[in-house]
Formats: structure tokens, sequence, C-alpha cells
């Protein structure tokens, strides 16, 4: 079974539910929030006033159904509720700052924590909204929703410092038009020495899938159409990315760690990589696939860890995983690696896009392969 077909690296999609409070979710079930992964047009301005890539970003978390998904993403909005509620010791009494606050439903959990308070701030027109929701829910004197870029405002009352950054950053790919680089900007602005982020840790791995239907129907189709050759246009279908649920059953490798981020550390960058992998294949199959997935943990400030992970080994998020299929299947029997080298940058001309490229070497019984791929996610 392979991943849903026809989807792209700006699909959507919900996740199911973990273990939590559930009875703590019930009173903000409908409300939505606007940060992660959910793909922005691909748009730039040759104009020198007019809107920018960022500005058409800004725009696409105005609607108020990317909000409504990512909340009903409860492996992802749960994870961060637990992660607070778990945690209130923590949080009375500090000053929180939610990075991205979409509808406010974090700075609402921290609030409802005890937090003294909390600043949410948004560059989306549906910051206007956050502060009604806010206010509908009798925070106002709590929670103060601000409109506009993280880099560009300042906290009122001549607030200069904060006790916790909480943020839900991660796009796809964990990178892929994430506002990590808005995170790292508050922590270097505001956040006290010793102060918490939530999440703190985020690891991005890489595994080989085998996937012939969906290669067959999408890839392989434009060497033969209508007794055609295109292709030029298989060339340009492997350039793009699939983000989409992969079944376990196709994974047919153990995961590889490819990049860790402490985000108590971490500079801009380090979000700039090349990391070597090594996929030991555990059976006997073909490789027409390697796929990215991430986790992300919630460790300082936290009296347990908590986290979530993406991979297809567990319950789906909006996240999904990303699929890089390669130029040619590989087989490969049990107990050979595929090693390589991966790299990632943001793209020069809109840093919320990423530039990959992967390098694969199969040194086997059955195939000899030595192949490099580039990708773009935009």
């Amino acid at each position: 079974m392979g991943p849903n077909k026809g989807k792209n690296a700006a699909a959507g999609g919900s996740g199911t539910a973990i273990s939590g409070v559930d009875a703590a979710a019930d009173g903000l079930a409908e409300l939505g929030r606007g940060l992660g992964g959910v793909g922005s047009p691909e748009v730039s301005s040759t104009e020198e006033d007019g809107p920018t890539a960022k500005d058409y970003y800004a725009d696409s978390y105005s609607h108020f159904g990317i909000h409504e998904e990512m909340l009903k993403d409860q492996v992802r909005t749960k994870t961060y509720m637990e992660s607070i509620y778990q945690n209130a010791w923590y949080f009375k009494d500090k000053v929180v700052l939610d990075v991205g606050c979409g509808t406010g439903i974090l700075s609402m959990f921290a609030a409802k924590a005890g937090a003294k308070h909390v600043y949410g701030v948004d560059m989306s027109a549906f910051a206007d909204h956050a502060k009604v929701i806010v206010a509908r829910n009798g925070l106002a004197d709590q929670v103060t929703i601000i409109r506009g870029k993280i880099e560009e405002v300042e906290l009122p009352g001549g607030v200069d410092k904060v006790d916790i950054i909480i943020s839900e950053w991660m796009g796809y790919c964990l990178l892929y038009e994430s506002m990590l680089d808005s995170v790292l900007f508050a922590r270097d602005k505001w956040l006290v020495k010793g102060g918490a982020l939530f999440p703190d840790r985020a690891n991005l791995y890489l595994v080989g899938i085998e996937d012939a239907e969906y290669r067959s129907e999408k890839i392989d189709y434009w060497d033969d159409v209508y007794g055609f050759d295109m292709g030029n246009v298989k060339e340009l279908a492997l350039l793009e990315p699939l983000v989409d649920c992969v079944d376990n059953e196709q994974v047919t490798t153990a995961p590889c760690l490819i990049k860790t981020i402490d985000l108590n550390t971490v500079v801009v960058s380090d979000l700039d990589f090349a990391a070597p992998f090594s996929l030991k294949a555990h059976r006997d199959d073909f490789c027409h696939a390697l796929v990215a997935y991430f986790d992300v943990s919630f460790n300082g400030g936290c009296h347990k860890p908590l986290g979530f992970s993406t991979g297809p080994h567990v319950r789906n998020t909006h996240w999904k995983q990303t699929v890089f299929y390669l130029k040619e299947a590989l087989c490969v029997c049990s107990g050979e690696e595929i090693s390589g080298l991966f790299t990632m940058a943001p793209n020069k001309k809109n840093n919320r896009d990423l530039d990959i490229s992967i390098e694969v070497v199969l040194d086997g019984q059955r195939c000899d392969a030595r192949d490099s791929m580039t990708y773009r996610m935009r």
C-alpha cells in the first residue's frame, strides 16, 4: 500500500488522537491555530514595493480553515497542551512569549497554567481574530495579542525579557516553511538567561521505502505516454518531493538520524547542513524512495520530558512524511546498507523554501549504484 495519490508539498491533513488530558482540551476543541507546515503559494515579486513571498505566506494563514486543520491534529496540539499543563508549576507567575500565535491556543494554555502574562505575536491578519478569541474566553487581562513580525515588534509596557518561549514552528521535512529563524531571533532578544523553550529539541530522520505502485503511476508513467517519450516531464516530477502518509509496511530499512537541533544553542547558519547517512535493509526488497520525518521533544522546564514523532511507525500528523523518489529503484538485500549524503539549505530567494540534494551509494550483491538527485520544496 503506497502513499495517498495526487498530493504535493502543499498537501494538508489531520492527525489522530493520542492519550492525554482529553477533558482539558474539550473547551478549546473548536479553536484553530496557524503555525507549522502548510504550503503557501509559490510567488515572488519583482516590484520593489510589491508583496514578497513572506507576505503571501502570512496571508495564507488568514483563513480559518488552516487553523482548524492544525488544531485537529491532536498528536500535535495535545502534546503542546500536556507539556504546559503538566508543568503548571513552571509556568506559574512567568512571562511567556508565543511566537506565531495563530488563534492564541498556546497562549491560552499558558495562561490557564498560571502564567503571569503571555504575549502572542503573529504577522497574519488572523491575529485580529485571536484578540477576540482571547477576550471571549475571559483572558484579555492575561494574554496580549500583537500583530506584526517578531523581528519588528516590541513588547508593550517596557517588557524586555521573558521567562518562556513557546512556538509551533516546524514545517514539512522539519524546516520547510518553518518559523525557526523567528524563534531564534526571539530567543536571542528576549529570553532570560536560564529560560525555557517549548519545544527545545528536534531530530530529523531518513528511511528507505518500497513504493513501486506510486512510482509506476506517477513517475515512470512519463516514459511512454500513448507511445510517446515524455521523459523530460519525469525529470520535473522527480524534482518535487511528495508530502503524504507512508504505510509502515513499506519501510525497508532502519532509520538514520541525520540532524539534531538543540533550540538552546542552534544558530541560523546551522540550518544549512550536509549529513552522511547509512540505511541498513531489514529484508530483501526494492528501495524506490527515501523518506524524511522528524520528532520534537519538550525537556527544559518539564518535570517529565514529552514529545511526538511524525514517522510512519506512529499515528499520522498533518506533517505526514516527505518522500524523495530516486531516479532508479535499488535492489537491496537484507543487511546491506544504502549510504550517502543528505544536504539541505534554505533557498536563497525565500528562506522558507528548501533546496535539497541526496547522494546515494549501494554496493550490493545484486545492485551497484551511485547517483545524486536534487529536489525543490517550494
